[in-house]
């Protein structure tokens, strides 16, 4: 099956990646914001979809809601919710389209969304993904500039 959704555990990704907004409050809204231009870079590399969940408990009040769009959806779960809750019903949702795939370091979470028919993974290998993804495609953007500035040169 094909792979339709990636759903992710906003916090719990911040939380373990510490080269990600250095110096920034894991809950901060600047660490949030990195996190989710990081996953836009990702999308745009693989392009598949991408939902970042993040426990609204976290977020103060009058935080503005980070604007979503098709590729990457950026949710914060309700007063007495959890990103697990929503990640779970979003599994459950797709299993009809596909397999999503939930990023947590929540061992009980990933068995859940596992058992549910979608894919889990943990933060350091879904972190290990994006990194050599970004990395390919700025390797290919380089060598695609380098012979586009060649073809030109010979003109």
């Amino acid at each position: 099956m094909a792979l339709v959704r990636i759903l992710v555990d906003g916090y719990s990704l911040l939380h373990n990646w510490a080269e990600l907004a250095p110096g920034l409050p894991r809950h901060s809204a600047r660490a949030r914001e990195e996190l989710i231009h990081v996953l836009t870079r990702y999308h745009d590399a693989t392009g598949t979809p991408i939902t970042i969940v993040f426990d609204g408990s976290g977020a103060p009040a009058g935080t503005p809601l980070p604007e979503s769009n098709r590729g990457v959806e950026v949710l914060f779960s309700r007063a007495g919710q959890t990103a697990d809750d929503i990640i779970e019903r979003a599994a459950h949702r797709f299993s009809a389209y596909g397999e999503a795939m939930a990023v947590t370091d929540d061992i009980a979470e990933r068995e859940t969304v596992s058992g549910l028919g979608g894919l889990a993974t943990s933060c350091a290998n879904f972190i290990r993904m994006v990194e050599t993804a970004l990395t390919e495609m700025q390797d290919e953007l380089r060598n695609y500039n380098r012979a586009e500035r060649n073809r030109f040169n010979r003109t």
